[in-house]
């Protein structure tokens, strides 16, 4: 496997932390097309513990972004901070509201919103190498904030997400969940995932599409 992907996980469960199908389904592709991946998460406590049953705040109950995340990548993670750039060829963000949450504020504060320091830290170095990211689901929300103004993202159709998205000095793109956004010249890539998918083979479709074409980025 000579090409290596980055895959950044927000926590396990996607009200808060990552989206278990977004991830699960961008590691089977990255697999199949004989890609190796290493995953990381920052070594943070989670916003908060929803009850995936209920759906509410579990009171009383905090746990660590990077020990969930480490469930989705069966132990093989490692922190953030400790994601070297020279190491890999591409980066990819699975979306859940953890990216809202524990990435960002994006989800309280909306297009007021702050990007994790420590992710911008590890990402800024592989926008400006120009090698290629990908986001999808609400992670690409983050994009006018983490890598700057002016590229072209989707979340699929979303009024009120993709407003905020354009408030930051972002172009948001309307999609649909089977598809893909492709901003060439910043090399960007995001599709809606589970903004819009009603089924794990629409989500598939469009996260397949993802790494298909992040695949055909590292070789440009």
């Amino acid at each position: 496997m000579s090409k290596q992907v980055a895959v950044i996980l927000s926590g396990c469960g996607v009200q808060d932390g990552s989206e278990i199908y977004e991830t699960t389904l961008t590691l089977l592709r990255l697999d199949q097309l004989g890609i190796g991946h290493r995953c990381f998460a920052p070594d943070i406590m989670q916003h908060h513990v929803i009850d995936h049953r209920s759906g509410e705040v579990v009171e009383g109950e905090a746990r660590n972004v990077l020990t969930e995340s480490a469930r989705l990548a069966r132990g093989n993670i490692a922190p953030l901070d400790e994601l070297d750039v020279d190491e890999f060829d591409a980066v990819i963000l699975p979306g859940g509201f953890g990216a809202a949450k524990n990435l960002s504020n994006f989800a309280e504060a909306g297009s007021d919103m702050e990007p994790l320091p420590e992710l911008v830290e590890a990402l800024a170095p592989f926008y400006q190498a120009r090698k290629p990211i990908g986001l999808m689901c609400i992670a690409p929300a983050l994009v006018p904030k983490l890598l700057g103004p002016g590229i072209a993202v989707t979340i699929g159709h979303d009024p009120g997400v993709s407003g905020a998205i354009s408030s930051m000095g972002g172009l948001h793109r309307s999609c649909g969940v089977e598809d893909i956004v492709v901003d060439f010249e910043n090399r960007v890539v995001t599709t809606p995932a589970y903004m819009l998918a009603t089924r794990i083979g629409e989500a598939a479709t469009g996260i397949f599409k993802l790494v298909e074409r992040i695949d055909e980025l590292m070789d440009l």
